[in-house]
């Protein structure tokens, strides 16, 4: 297996986004990459611009982020879907992806899309989002810093500004060399930007800590909510269904949490997460984890004056 470390930048329409082509929010017009081995050590890079079609101006907010002109990607640059084809091939068979953040690659995809080429990215994709191994290692699991920080927290040398897509690359690709390998190997991340569809395309992961499930697509909200496949708790310790304590009720205004009860090994929280894919259709993001009473007892006096949803079978 060798790491695939990417970084991409992209210009947007210049007029705003109420007159952005919806299928294309963001045009890509550069992409740098550096290949890793296994080990970490530095194969080979990849650099390219990118000729754009569809916002023939970089927008204002753009120009002052990039180092890069109108005149200079229409002189240097290639077609995007020539470019695309070159990288996706450099890559090689059965990449692993590195990002900083979770939007490139749902970018990159959404670009393959517009330009008819989406099938040369198969999904859903596991990846590395090297930007939350930064913080499980050096801060909380929950910190989310820019790039440029975690460079200057590290003493990276500076190979002169950011927001360059190669040099962004080679930065990202000296912070993943930094993290140890068995925390890239157990908090490995998943893109769901191509989502299962079928019952059969479904993802179940296991992680050291909590696993994760990938439903399939349904039609709308209610449709998906009314699945006992989506809604069960299951143990994380047997995977057993279990029975709820806590019935499901909204938390934060945007997700759906339920606690249950395994006679053998404790309190579970289920955590769902319903999202809408790009053929309009409905999917669920659901967490199990292991807690103590006292959180599950937080959990129950939380959920006291908020509308069970879905209901309980």
């Amino acid at each position: 297996m060798e790491y695939i470390v990417f970084d991409l930048e992209w210009n947007q329409c210049p007029m705003g986004k109420d007159f952005a082509n919806p299928r294309l929010p963001f045009e890509i017009i550069e992409i740098g990459a550096v290949k890793l081995s296994e080990r970490l050590d530095i194969l080979d890079t990849y650099h390219a611009l990118i000729r754009p079609a569809v916002y023939r101006q970089i927008h204002y907010q753009t120009r002052k982020v990039i180092h890069l002109t109108m005149k200079r990607l229409m002189q240097e640059g290639r077609p995007f879907r020539d470019v695309a084809k070159e990288f996706l091939e450099w890559c090689g068979e059965e990449p692993r992806f590195c990002i900083w953040g979770t939007t490139d690659l749902t970018e990159l995809q959404r670009n393959l899309d517009y330009f008819r080429i989406g099938n040369l990215l198969p999904g859903p994709i596991l990846y590395e989002d090297v930007q939350k191994l930064f913080a499980i290692t050096f801060e909380t699991r929950k910190d989310r810093r820019a790039l440029s920080y975690a460079v200057d927290f590290l003493s990276i040398e500076d190979e002169g500004g950011f927001h360059e897509a190669l040099e962004d690359a080679v930065y990202t690709a000296r912070i993943l060399q930094r993290i140890p390998p068995a925390c890239i190997r157990a908090n490995y991340s998943i893109d769901c930007y191509r989502n299962p569809k079928t019952k059969e395309e479904e993802i179940r992961l296991r992680y050291e800590t909590y696993e994760k499930f990938i439903s399939s697509a349904y039609p709308g909200r209610d449709a998906l909510l009314a699945d006992r496949g989506v809604t069960a708790v299951r143990c994380f310790e047997c995977g057993k269904n279990v029975k709820r304590r806590v019935a499901w009720h909204p938390e934060n205004g945007r997700n759906q949490v339920a606690v249950g009860h395994c006679p053998e090994h404790g309190y579970v929280k289920s955590k769902i997460r319903i999202r809408q894919d790009k053929d309009s259709e409905y999917f669920a993001i659901k967490t199990t984890k292991m807690i103590g009473e006292d959180e599950a007892e937080e959990i129950r006096a939380r959920a006291k004056n908020k509308p069970a949803r879905p209901k309980e079978s």
